[in-house]
């Protein structure tokens, strides 16, 4: 018969299960990616915090995507190094912290969709009503637009998670490299028949709102190219529509792949390296190509190179 400990505020982990061969290079890929993560995208939020010309509600709306890149990885990345150098029975985490790690990997996850979507309809007012956008996007709409991404994703979560919390306990392994809802409400043993309802409704409305958002918006601007026979709006939409196209799709690709081998148990392994590489990818890319892409940042950096070049020969 089954050992149970009910309510124990120390769980264990059950980590990045590789292979002795594989934990060194593993390791490494994770550290250089966390750290290149790091340095970019604290990097963009720097240059549109220096430079003016940057002061815009279309990098200032972007701004928070690197923001939750830095903190979705940040809690879970580090924690995941860690635990790969520790053998399996000494990777323990405290129950509170488990549930604020998971908070932020949800929190990472919703933020990325509700960002998007608000930069979408940021590129909509910019491409359809070109006339009227210093009117619409103000200061305080880009607040708004801002508070509304992060606040309905932190009461969307915070709903999540308050139904798991409740539950009582009974087990204390996480079948998961970190702490996620999933992980968490399977430690009950009590029925999780709301937290499934919830959290299915959850992903139906966080994808239905997403992609009807992004269709709609693309469907207009496609509309208003095809009608307007000014190509510079089109040139201008296609570099900045496409950017945020790459991104959405970038994050949706990584999400739905989860989502998807979540229903087949068997290929478990597959899913822990999509839940990793879903926290790596977008935040890995997301600075490079909008920064490629960004006429004003590739004037910046150029300015800046172009500086330091110079400064030794003075």
């Amino acid at each position: 018969m089954e050992n149970y400990t009910f309510n124990s505020f120390t769980l264990q982990l059950e980590g990045l299960i590789v292979s002795k061969d594989s934990t060194y290079p593993m390791f490494l890929f994770l550290f250089f990616s966390y750290m290149f993560i790091m340095v970019t995208n604290v990097g963009i939020v720097f240059l549109v915090f220096i430079d003016k010309n940057l002061h815009q509600p279309m990098y200032l709306l972007f701004c928070n995507l690197p923001v939750n890149d830095v903190v979705g990885n940040s809690i879970t990345v580090p924690r995941l190094l860690i635990d790969m150098l520790r053998p399996p029975s000494e990777r323990l985490i405290g129950y509170y912290e488990c549930v604020v790690q998971a908070f932020t990997a949800h929190m990472f996850g919703t933020t990325s969709h509700t960002v998007l979507m608000i930069m979408a309809f940021d590129r909509y007012v910019a491409i359809c009503s070109p006339l009227r956008y210093a009117a619409i996007m103000t200061n305080k709409m880009v607040i708004k637009l801002t508070v509304s991404a992060w606040g309905v994703a932190f009461v969307l979560v915070g709903i999540l998670l308050g139904l798991t919390i409740r539950l009582n306990r009974c087990r204390t392994l996480i079948t998961n490299p970190f702490c996620d809802n999933a992980s968490l409400f399977k430690l009950s043993c009590e029925s999780v028949f709301i937290n499934n309802v919830y959290g299915l409704t959850f992903t139906v409305v966080l994808l239905t709102s997403s992609i009807g958002s992004i269709v709609l918006t693309y469907a207009k601007i496609t509309v208003v190219c095809l009608t307007s026979r000014n190509k510079s709006l089109n040139s201008k939409a296609l570099k900045t529509c496409s950017t945020h196209l790459v991104l959405y799709l970038i994050m949706m690709f990584s999400g739905m792949s989860i989502v998807f081998l979540h229903r087949f148990p068997q290929y478990s392994d597959y899913r822990v390296l999509c839940t990793i590489l879903f926290h790596i990818i977008p935040g890995s890319l997301n600075p490079v190509i909008y920064g490629v892409q960004s006429k004003e940042i590739r004037k910046f950096l150029s300015k800046l190179f172009e500086s330091k070049k110079v400064s030794p020969s003075l």
